[in-house]
C-alpha cells in the first residue's frame, strides 16, 4: 500500500507530534508500505521520513522547485520527483496513493487535506483520508465538518471517505483493518 502522509514542515513542531510521525513511519516501514510525502525537510516530514528510512522502507517524494531553490530538498526518498508547483504536487502524490493520513501542519497540510476529500468525494479516487486529531489539534475543523453537515452543506464525510482518529496508534489499528 502507499500512504500518503501530509504534515507540517516546520521545524519547531512539538515532540509529541513528531513521535506521533514516527509510529505512522515505524508502521509503514514493518508492514513493507510506501510512504509518499511532499519531499522536504523539517518538521514531520523529516521525523515520518526518517523513520520509515531508517526502517528499510521506501519513501516516495513529490517536491516543488521552489523548496529545492530554498535548500529543503529531503534526501532520504528513494524516487524524488521535482515538480513546478503545489498543485502537481499534489495531483502527483493522489495518482500514487492509496490512503491519506493528515498529522497536525499549518496551510500546505489544510490545502492537501481538502484537497483529497473534495476530490475523492466526487470520484477522482477512492482512498480513505485519515485525520490524526493529536491533542486535539484538529478540534475546529471536526466542529466546522459537524456544522456543515448540519447546515447541509456537505456530505456526512465521517461516515465515507473521512476517518478521524485521535492518535497515530489509532491511525494504525484502522490502517491494519483496511490492509487486509
Amino acid at each position: 500500500m502507499n500512504i500518503c502522509v501530509f504534515c507540517a514542515s516546520a521545524p519547531q513542531t512539538s515532540e509529541a507530534f513528531k513521535a506521533e510521525a514516527r509510529l505512522i513511519g515505524n508502521f509503514i516501514a514493518e508492514q513493507g508500505h510506501t510512504l509518499v510525502y511532499g519531499g522536504a525537510t523539517g518538521g514531520l516530514m523529516d521525523a515520518v521520513a526518517e523513520a520509515v528510512h531508517e526502517g528499510g522502507g521506501d519513501i516516495i517524494g513529490v517536491v516543488p522547485q521552489v523548496i529545492v531553490d530554498k535548500g529543503r530538498k529531503s534526501t532520504l526518498p528513494d524516487q524524488l520527483y521535482i515538480v513546478g508547483d503545489m498543485s502537481e504536487r499534489k495531483e502527483m502524490m493522489k495518482e500514487f496513493s492509496d490512503v491519506f493520513i493528515v498529522l497536525p501542519g499549518g496551510f500546505g497540510t489544510f490545502d492537501e487535506m481538502c484537497d483529497a476529500i473534495a476530490s475523492g468525494m466526487i470520484g477522482f479516487h477512492d482512498g480513505k483520508v485519515i485525520v490524526v486529531n493529536s491533542d486535539d489539534y484538529y478540534a475546529g475543523l471536526i466542529a466546522l465538518i459537524d456544522r456543515m453537515h448540519h447546515e447541509n452543506l456537505g456530505y456526512n464525510l465521517k461516515d465515507g471517505i473521512l476517518k478521524i482518529v485521535n492518535s497515530a496508534e489509532e491511525c494504525i489499528n484502522y490502517l491494519q483493518t483496511i490492509q487486509q
